[in-house]
């Protein structure tokens, strides 16, 4: 069964820009879907000590990666992580946050049980995906897990961007065919798993990958 996304009243969250997209959780059916993508990467993840959640954003998946993990760790570029702490702290949270990004991790060597990313790696270049995972692949422990969660691309997703003030072409460099293509190669083992549009109309609109080191 999967776990329910644990969010916070809106107002609760701080510490991103308004481009950040924690306002499309509430939404009706849209907010179903965007609820859904982050519960399929969590049920993928099995738990340890150490957990590396890479554009950790609004901390929208920490309470539940709390009731896994010993030590919750994160990167962004953008957002204020003395702000993102300062809603979770309180709540018993404890947190180690710092700016960066995933092409260049402030890690050592096989430090994680599992590196997460929802919704990042299509913002990357197809001819960065396999440095990035050499880079995520370097700082799990062996037997360690990379989950990444990221959108399909088809008529449906550019329309929903569309919808919601977006033009796709900006944002997403990397089809979800080519990051699964680079993490099969990076990885010794892995699956992906599709999650259905709601109502299922459109198919497939988002795969989690679970690659294991």
């Amino acid at each position: 069964m999967l776990p329910k996304l644990k969010l916070l009243p809106a107002e609760k969250y701080k510490g991103v820009n308004q481009y950040d997209p924690i306002k499309y959780y509430y939404w009706p059916v849209f907010g179903k879907m965007y609820r859904r993508r982050v519960e399929l990467a969590l049920g993928e993840c099995t738990g340890g000590d150490r957990v590396l959640e890479v554009g950790f954003g609004t901390g929208l998946a920490f309470p539940n990666l709390h009731d896994k993990y010993r030590e919750i760790h994160g990167i962004d570029l953008t957002a204020d992580h003395h702000a993102v702490k300062s809603v979770f702290e309180p709540m018993g949270i404890p947190l180690f946050l710092e700016k960066g990004d995933v092409m260049n991790m402030p890690y050592g060597d096989n430090y994680f049980e599992t590196v997460l990313m929802v919704s990042i790696l299509e913002h990357l270049k197809p001819l960065e995906l396999k440095q990035a995972f050499a880079e995520v692949k370097r700082v799990l422990k062996p037997g360690g897990q990379m989950i990444y969660g990221t959108p399909v691309e088809k008529p449906f997703m550019v329309f929903m961007f569309r919808m919601l003030g977006h033009d796709i072409r900006d944002e997403h460099f990397s089809t979800e065919k080519e990051i699964a293509a680079a993490a099969y190669k990076a990885f010794s083992k892995g699956h992906v798993i599709e999650m259905k549009s709601t109502p299922p109309i459109a198919g497939t609109v988002y795969t989690v990958g679970n690659f294991i080191k």
